[in-house]
């Protein structure tokens, strides 16, 4: 990559993406792993006698960007036309006498495939930390919010008062459950392979189950039970099923946020920084949701690259090569672009600005109109049966000047006032009931997703 950033052309380079998690689809990383993998074998083979021990420990000493350099490789493959053909080749030079043995036994998918579970390893590692910030943040929301009354949403129209807390707290949820199927995914994951060319082992002789069993002990992995040439696509395509996901999770929460931040809801509203953040570059009073839409903007593409992966999974026989390129772009995007919206999620819900006198305010516009629920459940307390309760009220609310006022309308109901007094139908038609109820549920949410968390 250049330093001169007006040659760059990929968007992850220069506007998305952290550096830290780029870091580890770079090239020089990739090299490094594929380097790795080839010193296991040389060491795992020398300890079952298959190699000379002091041949195996001067290919390891070897083994790394320092001694076998990317420029190296790229002059040996524009020759070869074979990219791991040219890391070897590469290796083997820079052992001496001893690079005789590199890749003895292996094929080239022995050497990705191990490398992949390694990256595999390290980028879920990020995502699970990802998932567990964000589930904190959104979890120190609910205890704050935990009695902040605000009216419940469903089809867009008001339905029941609950709290902010407990929104949040379903939120946070959610994103535990994503990093549950982050943990059962990963041992599917940090696999790899070193059974030759078909994945029988042949080519390792007697040996073949001691040299992958002592390749993959080095390497921190499993071995895949069953691979053919390469590892099942199967996995990798949970992996992108996984990240679509954790995607839908990124832009179920964004468009909460951009929906709550519209004027004429005006509940929250993302931070933003008065002194110099422009919202628009005409309209100078704007204070725009931009970190949300960017987040579901990005989620759409996550989601868009799930299916390549799924594709791959049809190979002609042992293996193809129908894979090998779109996983070269599709998998690194995702996953930097997955890092990229949780961890801007975690920074909006750690700085979001919640009005909880607007919210209250809102509630309160209903005019009673949120509590039919619990007028219906008192009526029929009452010895109304429930159908003619609910009935009665939803006569009440759809009648003259809609469900606005809905307390005046009832306490003037000959019917209601036949069973309720008019303190009661005050008290019924109070949220107050409910915001506890939600603050009760949110605490036991809480409890429960922070045992969850420490795992």
């Amino acid at each position: 990559m250049t330093s001169d950033s007006s040659s760059l052309f990929c968007p992850l380079e220069f506007r998305y993406g952290r550096e830290s998690v780029r870091a580890i689809f770079s090239r020089e990383a990739r090299l490094a792993r594929a380097l790795q993998v080839e010193a296991a074998l040389a060491r795992t083979e020398a300890e079952l006698g298959m190699i000379p021990s002091a041949d195996a420990e001067a290919i390891a000493r070897v083994a790394d960007t320092r001694h076998v350099t990317i420029d190296r490789v790229d002059e040996i493959e524009r020759s070869t036309r074979h990219d791991v053909m040219a890391i070897t080749l590469a290796l083997g030079e820079a052992a001496g006498a001893s690079g005789r043995w590199v890749h003895y036994g292996a094929t080239s998918a022995d050497i990705t495939e191990s490398a992949l579970g390694i990256e595999h390893r390290e980028a879920l590692s990020v995502l699970r930390e990802d998932l567990g910030q964000l589930a904190a943040v959104l979890l120190a929301l609910a205890r704050r919010h935990r009695e902040t009354a605000e009216v419940g949403r469903t089809h867009g129209q008001h339905g029941v008062p609950f709290s902010f807390g407990y929104k949040m707290a379903v939120a946070a949820a959610e994103v535990v459950r994503q990093r549950h199927r982050l943990d059962e995914l990963q041992p599917r994951l940090a696999v790899g392979k070193m059974a030759g060319a078909i994945g029988t082992g042949a080519g390792f002789g007697a040996h073949a189950e001691a040299v992958e069993a002592g390749v993959m002990r080095r390497l921190g992995l499993a071995a895949d039970e069953a691979p053919s040439q390469i590892v099942g696509r199967d996995r990798l395509a949970e992996l992108a099923t996984f990240l679509a996901l954790v995607a839908g999770t990124a832009e179920r929460l964004s468009t909460e946020v951009r929906n709550l931040q519209r004027t004429e809801i005006a509940e929250v509203a993302e931070p933003f920084d008065a002194a110099r953040q422009v919202g628009s570059s005409t309209m100078a009073q704007k204070r725009n949701p931009i970190v949300s839409e960017n987040v579901t903007s990005l989620a759409r593409l996550i989601r868009a690259f799930a299916l390549p992966p799924l594709e791959n999974m049809a190979q002609w026989h042992e293996r193809d090569l129908s894979n090998s390129a779109n996983e070269r772009i599709v998998l690194p995007h995702a996953i930097v672009l997955a890092d990229d919206v949780l961890t801007k999620l975690t920074e909006l819900f750690r700085g979001l600005e919640v009005d909880s006198a607007r919210m209250r305010a809102v509630l309160d516009e209903g005019g009673g109109a949120p509590m039919t629920e619990a007028l219906v459940l008192a009526l029929t307390a009452k010895g109304l049966a429930r159908s003619e309760a609910h009935e009665s009220l939803r006569r009440l609310a759809h009648g003259g000047g809609g469900s606005k006022g809905l307390y005046e309308r009832a306490r003037n109901d000959p019917e209601i006032r036949r069973l309720l007094t008019e303190p009661e139908i005050e008290r019924v038609l109070s949220p107050a009931a409910y915001v506890a109820a939600s603050a009760a549920k949110t605490d036991r949410v809480i409890a429960r997703l922070e045992r969850e968390l420490a795992k």
